[in-house]
């Protein structure tokens, strides 16, 4: 398995993919396994994601996820037979000692993004962490998210853009935040799916506008973006968790395709 090190201090553009949450064992790994052999052509290097629980859902019979420990275990089988690297949701302190013990890296989702105790505890284990960037937060405020993880002593930092908050049921993404976050030096992705999302919705499940992932992706790419976070799935129309704004699994390759080919133009 190639070292998260090595993704995230060279030029390579890398994505971060998977499905919103773990909705059982064998589907989970079939995913895993098809973004890998996607990846693997195109020398994209690959960090799996998928929450073992989702616990910032709006309606109380929302699908959440296996729960920690059947989640970990999963992710722990995908880890070791396909020898890629692993992130997951971790939502509270209590889950940090568990989830590092097996996550590669540890992801704080957006609206956890302040939470100073999660975010020092998180550090403390110095691993890398991902802070996706709350929809109520500029791209300037980030540093003492920063600052936050850094006082650990822990500089494995990346941080996620995702959009900001646009009314009351809608996302815009400002690209002006990719090299604004860069300044903290760190790895910064841009979460082509979430940023396509319409939050809040009256029926208790959020929407999105997944036609324009392709657009997101180009221009984060365009805009200096290190990584891709993309969430995804075979049939998103049937996801348990977020389908509305992710990417069909069998559009992927054309997406990664693009954005490798604007990744190389940059560089010319």
């Amino acid at each position: 398995m190639i070292s998260l090190e090595k993704i995230l201090n060279s030029n390579r553009l890398f994505l971060i993919a998977g499905p919103c949450v773990i909705e059982d064992e064998k589907s989970t790994l079939e995913i895993a396994s098809t973004i890998k052999d996607i990846t693997h052509p195109l020398d994209i290097p690959f960090i799996f994601k998928a929450s073992y629980k989702k616990a910032n859902r709006s309606r109380i019979d929302s699908f959440t996820g296996p729960g920690i420990d059947d989640g970990l275990q999963t992710l722990q089988k995908i880890k070791n037979k396909l020898s890629i690297p692993i992130t997951s949701d971790v939502h509270s302190i209590e889950d940090i000692k568990k989830a590092s013990s097996i996550l590669d890296i540890i992801q704080i989702p957006a609206f956890l993004c302040r939470q100073t105790d999660l975010l020092i505890n998180a550090g403390k284990t110095n691993k890398y962490v991902n802070v996706k960037k709350g929809p109520f937060l500029s791209g300037e405020a980030c540093q003492f998210i920063v600052d936050k993880i850094k006082s650990t002593q822990n500089h494995k930092i990346i941080l996620t853009e995702r959009g900001n908050s646009f009314g009351y049921e809608n996302l815009v993404v400002d690209m002006r935040n990719i090299p604004i976050l860069q300044k903290n030096n760190c790895s910064v992705v841009i979460d082509v799916t979430h940023s396509n999302q319409k939050p809040n919705q009256t029926m208790g499940i959020s929407g999105g506008t997944p036609e324009f992932i392709d657009t997101i992706a180009c221009a984060g790419v365009a805009a200096g973006a290190n990584g891709i976070f993309i969430e995804t799935h075979p049939n998103p129309k049937e996801a348990l968790s977020d389908g509305s704004n992710m990417l069909k699994t069998n559009q992927l390759k054309n997406l990664l395709t693009k954005l490798i080919a604007i990744k190389k133009s940059l560089k010319n």
